[in-house]
């Protein structure tokens, strides 16, 4: 929801342990909660914008209502979900197809015909070499600063300067190669390779109904 013009492929899973008429209630039940939940996103961003215009001190708020404007000024496209049994390499086959035909539909990206310069799948194939390199860390995670030098290094990106690997970083964390919170001061400087990695730790600290499951707990 922060991000420009997203958007968004749900995927429904475990279709196998639903009977096929579930299946297509449990798409609607999902499909109107997210609508729902996009209604009340722009109607709580409405709400804080107007209190923020009608505050007697508005000039102090100028920031934050900037903020707020851009996040309701952007577009999130929800498409279809898409019921799959992962444990049915057809379906997984069908969910890569509905993928490829979504990124290639200029409508929906209108990027997608964007030709990059050689010097971006260079700076890419560099990075996954170094994220698979034995002197990587489990986590990933590399100095802003560390990785500029280390790709520079190699003969063909002597060139590599620091605006253009912020660029190339920017392409590569939209496509999910890399997380790089750019925007975040405490985590501008640092690169992860591994977005696996930031994943897994999510999966630790964000659990469904972790609060009740740690007062369980005795």
């Amino acid at each position: 929801m922060r991000v420009p013009n997203s958007v968004v492929l749900p995927v429904g899973t475990h279709t196998d342990c639903c009977q096929e008429a579930d299946v297509e209630e449990k798409r609607g039940d999902i499909m109107s909660k997210i609508a729902a939940m996009l209604e009340e996103r722009r109607s709580n961003l409405s709400h804080f914008i107007n209190n923020l215009e009608g505050s007697e001190e508005s000039e102090f708020y100028v920031d934050q209502w900037e903020r707020l404007k851009e996040m309701e000024n952007h577009t999130l496209t929800i498409l279809n979900l898409i019921p799959v049994n992962c444990t049915d390499g057809r379906d997984i086959k069908k969910l890569e197809a509905v993928i490829l035909e979504h990124v290639r539909n200029e409508e929906l990206f209108p990027e997608v015909v964007r030709v990059l310069p050689p010097v971006y799948r260079q700076v890419e194939a560099a990075i996954v070499d170094v994220a698979q390199s034995e002197e990587m860390a489990d986590h990933g995670m590399m100095d802003f600063q560390y990785l500029l030098s280390k790709l520079s290094h190699r003969e063909h990106l002597a060139n590599l300067g620091r605006e253009l690997l912020q660029d190339i970083l920017r392409y590569l964390h939209r496509i999910g190669l890399v997380i790089w919170y750019e925007e975040i001061e405490h985590l501008e400087n640092t690169v992860f390779l591994q977005p696996t990695f930031l994943i897994t730790m999510f999966k630790l600290l964000v659990r469904y109904r972790l609060v009740q499951q740690l007062e369980s707990i005795s």
